[in-house]
């Protein structure tokens, strides 16, 4: 089945609440920027990368797809992922302008997108695509429930009703004042007791020396992992604060390629594997950080910068990934939506890549391209 068209599209889609903030970050709506790829006899793929929804930065990856990477594919056999993969990544031109940021963004929404196409044309999931599954479900932990923005109170709150609703995990987020972000993990720790596993996030905000002064409070809060505690690309810091503490280490999402888990876990700076295929090169990519995660014995938990329409088949169909985060802000988007029924995600069933928006939201969120 060749290419006959690639085309970009963005969706803007607000947030719970309309506005949340971690210790970096605060937004109203998530983007959704992504390709829309037609075969031979009108089939089509969906793919997309997951940003803050600023449309400026948005239609950069919309051109990047329209005029940089669709004259590529046109023409091209839509099977052949992996050829395709490497006729993007190692083109001069798009080396010369850049290995990460907005041409690989714009690789990954396309990657993702030919998985989809692929998955669809052979009439099965995409798990199924890639193997088969492995496990009947996949635990979900709950991140939905953990933002700085909110209250003490509506933190609690949160997190008594995601054990509730059945999630055996949940994670909050720090980085703000040490002080502030132990006595908030301590209560959400006495709020769900000890059966509950409990990760935090610092979304690279502090230093190391504030890391260590938490970290040695928190050790008694019996903390799953601490995701992005230092700077992301801060390979030796990583690695220092690994030998200091007891607490796991988990990173990945501000990771564009391959070599730079690579380095990390040659420094053993890290317990726990988070790519995203919204953010590196898409599923290709991602496979082969898999694979190296499983070699050195490393768990993964994908970050969800799709907010896990992709990865719930990642985490179906492979071994190393165990655990999966939940953000539900933009499953009604799709015609096939993430569905977790007492803290598992239920496999989907639908062939694709589970990427396919509805025509609701083609029309309410869409957003011009330029």
């Amino acid at each position: 089945m060749r290419i006959e068209h690639v085309e970009s599209f963005i969706l803007h889609v607000p947030v719970t609440g309309n506005q949340i903030a971690d210790s970096t970050h605060s937004i109203s709506h998530w983007g959704v920027v992504g390709a829309r790829i037609t075969g031979e006899g009108g089939l089509m793929g969906y793919g997309f990368t997951g940003t803050h929804a600023h449309l400026p930065s948005d239609q950069l990856i919309a051109r990047c797809i329209d005029t940089c990477l669709a004259p590529l594919l046109i023409g091209q056999q839509a099977q052949d992922t992996e050829r395709l993969w490497l006729r993007l990544a190692r083109h001069p031109a798009l080396q010369w302008v850049g290995r990460a940021g907005i041409t690989t963004l714009a690789h990954a929404a396309v990657d993702v997108a030919l998985w989809d196409l692929k998955a669809k044309s052979q009439s099965m999931p995409l798990w199924q695509l890639l193997g088969g599954a492995v496990r009947e479900q996949v635990r979900a932990y709950n991140t939905d429930i953990g933002w700085l923005s909110l209250s003490d109170e509506a933190l609690l709150r949160g997190a008594q009703q995601a054990v509730d609703e059945g999630f055996t995990g949940i994670k909050i987020k720090v980085g703000s004042t040490v002080e502030r972000d132990l006595q908030r993990l301590r209560a959400v720790r006495r709020a769900i007791g000890d059966q509950i596993t409990l990760a935090i996030d610092g979304n690279g905000k502090w230093d190391l020396s504030e890391t260590l002064r938490f970290c040695r409070a928190a050790e008694d809060c019996d903390v799953f992992w601490f995701e992005e505690p230092l700077w992301y690309d801060a390979v030796q810091a990583h690695a220092q604060l690994a030998r200091a503490t007891r607490i796991p280490l988990a990173l990945g999402e501000q990771l564009y390629s391959v070599d730079a888990f690579a380095q990390f876990i040659g420094q053993q700076a890290l317990a726990w594997l988070q790519p995203d295929v919204t953010r590196m090169a898409g599923l290709t990519d991602v496979l082969r950080v898999i694979e190296l995660a499983a070699a050195h014995r490393l768990p993964v938990a994908p970050h969800a910068g799709d907010m896990s329409q992709v990865h719930q088949h990642l985490n179906f169909s492979r071994t190393a990934c165990t655990a999966l985060e939940y953000i539900p802000w933009i499953r009604a988007c799709f015609e096939e939506p993430i569905e977790v029924v007492d803290g598992h995600y239920r496999r989907p069933e639908q062939p694709g890549a589970s990427t396919t928006p509805t025509p609701q939201a083609w029309t309410r969120y869409r957003q011009p391209t330029s």
